[in-house]
């Protein structure tokens, strides 16, 4: 089977299409078909192997371990292993991988898949797990969010910002998004009552206060971030720009200013993906409270070009990978 390996970091350009075994399937997996993945900015980190620290104590060095990119799939099932009880060949399915997706076939755990919804296309089913956890689990499970609070998504209209907007909304929250100019329409036709350029507003100093603020960039300071917020607001911080950044801003300085006020300033880490939410994503497209937006595809051999556009910022939602046509 064809599928794109890298076995050193660095550019896009180590990122090859190589001819592989095609995987079998353990007793708790099931191998898939893929007919789209997505890709996420945790797939230009691995391939650069950044920040440089992660290769010492996660990814490998001098070189990388698992030499696989490609977190988020979809497609049919082709195979089940001896313990798989809850699917079957030829089920539709989507969900979150732990690397391998940018291949035609990949082998997940049963519990780490659900079965896609009818009125939703592969892609559009791809382009939700990883985003779908961050932006359920930051703006649940840290910001507590509640209807009738007034939220700001800073980095609204990105992979994570799109989803968020609309599971915000879908909450009943009163939604701010911050974006650039040209993303301005998008953000409000997702369901942002309230919009903020930032290429000519700071969110902080308009003298608004928010309950709640997540933000999916992670390159304000803790200083901003307090004036921002109301006064028993949180801030969930779901990105990072720098490592010093987040370190000093978040981790040290959020910290400080959450232990010794009502204020709430963190990091939320890794989402975590698992059975629950997956279904809980998969509700929310099948009813369509969330509608994936779709920026670019790109064909296999072209995911280099794919991650390239990624890592260069400015993503209007997700960037698919085609990789198989729907049989």
């Amino acid at each position: 089977m064809k599928a794109i390996i890298y076995t050193q970091y660095g550019p896009p350009d180590v990122l090859q299409l190589a001819e592989v075994e095609q995987p079998t399937p353990k007793a708790d997996e099931v191998l898939v078909k893929v007919y789209a993945a997505a890709a996420n900015p945790a797939d230009w980190h691995m391939m650069r192997g950044a920040p440089f620290i992660f290769r010492l104590v996660a990814m490998g060095f001098p070189k990388p371990k698992n030499t696989r990119l490609g977190l988020d799939i979809a497609g049919r099932v082709e195979a089940v292993g001896s313990s798989v009880t809850q699917l079957r060949p030829g089920d539709a399915v989507f969900g979150e991988t732990s690397a391998g997706g940018f291949a035609e076939y990949v082998c997940v755990p049963e519990n780490k898949l659900a079965r896609k919804p009818t009125n939703v296309s592969f892609e559009e089913a791809a382009a939700t797990p990883v985003v779908g956890f961050t932006a359920l689990q930051g703006l649940r499970n840290f910001g507590h969010i509640q209807a009738g609070q007034k939220v700001l998504i800073n980095g609204a209209s990105g992979g994570i910002g799109t989803f968020a907007v609309q599971y915000a909304r879908a909450v009943g929250a009163e939604v701010t998004g911050v974006c650039s100019t040209r993303n301005l329409d998008l953000v409000r036709s997702i369901g942002a009552m309230h919009l903020i350029d930032y290429t000519r507003e700071d969110f902080s100093r308009t003298g608004q206060r928010y309950d709640l603020i997540f933000d999916t960039v992670g390159n304000r300071s803790a200083a901003a971030y307090r004036r921002a917020l109301s006064p028993n607001g949180r801030c969930v911080v779901a990105g990072f720009t720098t490592m010093s950044h987040m370190v000093i801003q978040v981790l040290f300085l959020g910290s400080l200013i959450s232990k010794t006020s009502s204020q709430k300033i963190g990091l939320m880490g890794e989402s975590k993906p698992n059975p629950q939410d997956l279904l809980v994503i998969k509700e929310l497209l099948e009813t369509r409270q969330i509608v994936p937006v779709i920026d670019r595809r790109y064909p296999l051999h072209e995911t280099a070009e794919a991650i390239r556009y990624l890592e260069a910022g400015h993503a209007r939602g997700k960037v698919i990978i085609t990789v198989q046509a729907n049989d």
